[in-house]
């Protein structure tokens, strides 16, 4: 694994919520970096958070060391809290019921199953450049979708 740690930043959104929505990932180590982004018809915030993150981590061609930022408490609460219980409980919540977006939890587990990852919490739309830029890049994508 390599020493360097890659940092990420995601963000997603719909307007309305839900509604259509738009996501972004920022990736970058060293002097390289790299965006990713897309949009969907018909979405939630959460599930276009969860898909920033997801493909952010799937787009890493080797196992490295990640720090990945997020202003989505429930992306970070979910995968370094909440998601023990739903795997023990057979992806049930503590309610018994299925856990929402179950998909796109699964597809973000089995992408970050192979690199050593920092979640960190960042406050959105304050002020942060690199999640103000995840921003832009998740509105501009939703809104491009949107046009067509």
């Amino acid at each position: 694994m390599d020493s360097e740690a890659v940092e990420i930043w995601t963000d997603g959104g719909c307007k309305p919520n839900p509604g259509p929505g738009g996501w972004a990932a920022i990736l970058r180590r060293g002097k390289h970096e790299r965006e990713l982004s897309g949009a969907e018809p018909a979405t939630t915030n959460n599930r276009m958070e969860l898909t920033a993150a997801a493909t952010a981590l799937e787009a890493l061609k080797r196992p490295c060391r990640v720090v990945l930022h997020t202003d989505s408490e429930y992306v970070r609460l979910g995968i370094t809290r909440w998601r023990h219980g739903w795997v023990r409980r057979r992806w049930r919540n503590a309610a018994g019921d299925p856990v929402a977006n179950m998909d796109l939890w699964q597809r973000l587990l089995a992408a970050a199953e192979k690199h050593e990852i920092e979640w960190k919490w960042v406050r959105g739309h304050s002020g942060h450049e690199m999640n103000e830029r995840a921003d832009q890049l998740a509105t501009a994508a939703r809104e491009a979708a949107s046009d067509r």
